[in-house]
């Protein structure tokens, strides 16, 4: 049975080139979601096991999709994939419940490697 993959980023360009990224073996049903109100509703509906998600992004930042998310009690393993590179970004992120940082532009046998370490694939 596919995982629900949610690929969240205000950039098509950017969600394709993830979509391009994911491993052709790992069995995922992909959904989009342009900004954190559309990820957090795709993740309610059940969309958003796994969510690769952006961090600078109009209406709602990754940031605050990371916030609602423990404050909704919304099980999704969460890997950031953004161009802010700052340590504190990264530290934030994981202080909020995020399982990896991945810097854009992605890298495919990076994504590769975290799913692995996380056990996904």
């Amino acid at each position: 049975m596919p995982i629900p993959l949610l690929v969240v980023d205000d950039s098509t360009i950017s969600r394709k080139m993830v979509i391009k990224s994911i491993p052709p073996a790992w069995d995922v049903d992909i959904s989009q979601a342009s900004n954190g109100f559309e990820a957090l509703e795709a993740c309610r509906q059940g969309k958003a096991h796994v969510m690769f998600l952006d961090l600078t992004m109009p209406e709602m930042d990754g940031i605050e999709v990371l916030k609602k998310l423990k404050e909704e009690h919304l099980n999704s393993l969460v890997i950031v994939i953004s161009a802010d590179i700052q340590p504190k970004s990264q530290e934030l992120v994981e202080s909020l419940g995020a399982l990896a940082f991945i810097k854009k532009p992605i890298n495919s046998k990076e994504l590769e490697n975290v799913l692995q370490t996380q056990g996904l694939i």
